[in-house]
Formats: C-alpha cells, sequence, structure tokens
C-alpha cells in the first residue's frame, strides 16, 4: 500500500510539473501568434498603401506636378537672387539676360503643367 501512494503521489507531481510546461509552451505559443499577427498585418497595411497609391497614379490623381513646379520656382528665384547679388556683369546687362530665360522657362513650365491637366481632364472624362 505504501508504495501504491508513493506511486500516486508521483504520478500527481508528475502531471503538475507537464501542466505547468505545458501553460508556459502554451503561453509562448500565443506569444509568438500575435507576433506573427502583428507582423502580417502591417505587412497587409503597407501593400494596401502601395496598390492605393499606384491605383491612384494610373487614375492620374497622384499628381504633384503644380507643387514640385512651385519648388523648382522658388529655388530658381533664390538662385537668381544670389546670382545677382554675386554677379560680375553690370545690372543691367544680367537683369536683360535673366528676364529672357525666366520668360522660356515660364512658357515650358505652363505648357507642361496645362498639358498635364488636359491629360488628367482626358483620363477622367
Amino acid at each position: 500500500m505504501n508504495n501504491f501512494l508513493k506511486l500516486l503521489l508521483g504520478s500527481g507531481l508528475f502531471l503538475l510539473e507537464q501542466s505547468d510546461r505545458t501553460k508556459n509552451v502554451r503561453d509562448r505559443a500565443a506569444r509568438k501568434i500575435d507576433d506573427l499577427r502583428d507582423v502580417v498585418q502591417q505587412k497587409y497595411e503597407d501593400a494596401a498603401d502601395r496598390v492605393a497609391k499606384a491605383s491612384r497614379a494610373i487614375r492620374g490623381e497622384d499628381n504633384h506636378v503644380l507643387g514640385n513646379a512651385l519648388r523648382l520656382a522658388a529655388g530658381i528665384g533664390v538662385g537668381i537672387g544670389v546670382g545677382l547679388l554675386v554677379a560680375p556683369a553690370s545690372g543691367q546687362e544680367t537683369r536683360s539676360a535673366i528676364a529672357g530665360s525666366v520668360q522660356q522657362f515660364g512658357n515650358r513650365v505652363r505648357k507642361q503643367v496645362f498639358s498635364e491637366n488636359a491629360r488628367a481632364a482626358a483620363n477622367a472624362g
């Protein structure tokens, strides 16, 4: 009878120890599944953003030409201002050269912007 009680006690302790190990394994598995879910969700959101951006670009809705043209024009204006300050030629000669160049550049920008807008309108219609 004494051996039987020792066997029951040992079996009970073994089962309790196994349940603790199983709980730890389950907890680790649950954490890994949560981490995997977070990674998959982030990748899905990134892919959805890329598809939406590509879709807007294909439809012509993702057009930044005007903003880029304004930034370019501002950069050119700053460059011209600095150039005027440090130019070796006389002011009148420099101004006349710049005026012609600026007018040509402005015409090219207007032509590009209007052709982009016309193309976007044709695609939308």
